[in-house]
């Protein structure tokens, strides 16, 4: 499994000012993170939506109640996830709870599809509150665990920072070397995060539904699962997810 701790803008590898143009292909996707998405975008057939509308509370309802769209981690993995104890669902929520005790890491979808992702589109909306000094990474890692088959974060920094967009070296030995960039915007406001993904071709990247950026190196082709972490350290608070959304990417 990938366990690491959040970065901070500091230490990212290259940073660029986000540009925000056009949207990319068309759909019946809402972009605004004001409802949950429903249906196709272009190239991207939606298969998993989830818009956490039971209220379910933490230590066993919650999982129970999300068994198909969310896969923790086990208790006590490395030393510092917790997600039994730190996730329940509530007016229309997920709610991460930040105690700076224990961290919350697990992946998006059902216990059959989530590790099989090859392209696609994964959608987030989400916002935190308090947490200063922790931080959130979305991540698409790869279902081998081999760091060399690309990892793409986002969005991922402190939550007192601004969300950022990495992506990976496939080189190995290069892995820690990304292509990074600002969102421009904050982590205190509801933003919807989107990744198309379209294998060995390209990467790009949607702010509230408009490209911030297309990458088109370090493009995996392989198995990958979606996923979040968030550390065990910092302020309390609380990171909110409203709706979380996978597509199969079809050519």
């Amino acid at each position: 499994m990938h366990h690491r701790r959040i970065r901070t803008t500091a230490l990212v590898t290259t940073l660029v000012g986000a540009a925000v143009v056009a949207p990319l292909g068309t759909g019946t996707v809402a972009y605004a993170g004001v409802t949950a998405p429903v249906g196709d975008v272009g190239q991207f057939r939606q298969t998993f939506v989830e818009n956490f509308s039971r209220d379910a509370s933490a230590n066993g309802p919650f999982a129970r109640t999300y068994a198909n769209s969310w896969q923790p981690y086990p208790d006590g993995t490395g030393g510092m996830y917790s997600s039994g104890s730190q996730i329940s669902a509530r007016n229309g929520l997920m709610d991460v709870r930040l105690d700076g005790q224990h961290g919350a890491a697990g992946t998006f979808g059902t216990p059959g599809d989530a590790w099989t992702h090859v392209g696609g589109k994964f959608s987030v909306r989400a916002k935190a509150s308090g947490g200063d000094g922790n931080g959130a990474a979305f991540i698409l890692w790869p279902t081998s665990n081999v760091w060399s088959d690309g990892e793409i974060d986002y969005p991922e920094a402190d939550f007192a920072g601004e969300p950022m967009l990495h992506q990976h070296s496939m080189v190995p030995g290069q892995e820690s070397t990304a292509t990074s960039m600002s969102t421009g915007v904050t982590w205190r406001s509801w933003h919807t995060y989107s990744v198309e993904w379209i294998p060995g071709r390209s990467v790009t990247y949607l702010l509230d539904g408009r490209v911030i950026r297309t990458i088109t190196s370090n493009v995996p082709t392989t198995a990958h699962r979606y996923m979040f972490q968030v550390g065990n350290w910092g302020a309390p608070g609380h990171l909110f997810i409203d709706w979380v959304s996978t597509y199969t990417y079809t050519g």
